[in-house]
């Protein structure tokens, strides 16, 4: 039998209750679109590079995640879509940053704890 699972079934109904209504307040449909779009790795790395430069042109990211303008463009509108990147328009170039200070410390807090799982194994 696996020692992570419960061995017998014991239900505390009061917390239950809680979490419950708790959660039919949130929309976690709507925090999971956040992780999904995390979840592909050049996405990590354009969130990762916003959240230490602040702010980039189309042309940088490409060349930081060595892809074509039009690949980084398509991540970076994705993260635009779904609140997590914003940009503003300076002539010809389109500069992107991260929305703001929450996006920037849900980045700076995976990283972190990245590093801390890779320190203890």
């Amino acid at each position: 039998m696996a020692k992570d699972t419960c061995e017998v079934t014991c239900i505390n109904e009061e917390k239950v209750i809680r979490a419950k209504k708790d959660l039919a307040k949130q929309n976690p449909m709507e925090v999971a679109k956040i992780f999904k779009a995390l979840s592909d790795d050049t996405r990590v790395k354009i969130a990762y590079v916003l959240s230490l430069e602040g702010e980039l042109c189309v042309c940088d990211v490409a060349n930081i995640i060595e892809s074509s303008d039009a690949t980084a463009s398509h991540h970076l509108r994705l993260l635009n879509n779904l609140g997590l990147a914003k940009y503003r328009k300076e002539g010809k170039l389109v500069y992107y940053s991260l929305d703001d200070d929450h996006v920037q410390h849900l980045i700076e807090t995976a990283f972190e704890h990245q590093q801390e799982v890779m320190n203890l194994g």
